[in-house]
């Protein structure tokens, strides 16, 4: 018999949605993107263990790309939950402006390292 907890219906269903989109995000690249931000991406702490969050959540079609996905703090990220980032940003009254701009930033130096033509 199948389990109906919540937290296990929960589980499936993110599996489903996960199945369905294709993610290209490296290892290499998800260490690349925590060395670049130095810790949470939008609280700025770095003594925590970081989680990949997606910046446009994968529930609304986001995917892991280098692109979608910053490193974040378990409290940031259980916050943020399914929400787009910058309606996060306002909600929380964070910076979102300096965020969206340290985001290009790290892309544009991790995109140049890998393509030195």
């Amino acid at each position: 018999m199948a389990s109906r907890s919540k937290t296990a219906v929960y589980a499936r269903r993110r599996k489903r949605r996960m199945a369905r989109v294709e993610h290209d995000l490296t290892d290499a690249q998800w260490d690349a993107l925590k060395a670049a931000w130095g810790g949470c991406a939008y609280c700025d702490v770095s003594d925590a263990q970081l989680q990949k969050d997606c910046t446009l959540p994968i529930s609304v079609g986001g995917r892991y790309t280098l692109a979608n996905v910053v490193p974040a703090c378990r409290s940031c990220n259980a916050s943020k939950c399914n929400t787009e980032v910058t309606a996060w940003l306002r909600r929380k009254k964070l910076d979102e402006g300096a965020f969206l701009v340290r985001q290009v930033e790290v892309l544009r130096a991790l995109t140049a390292a890998a393509d030195p033509a």
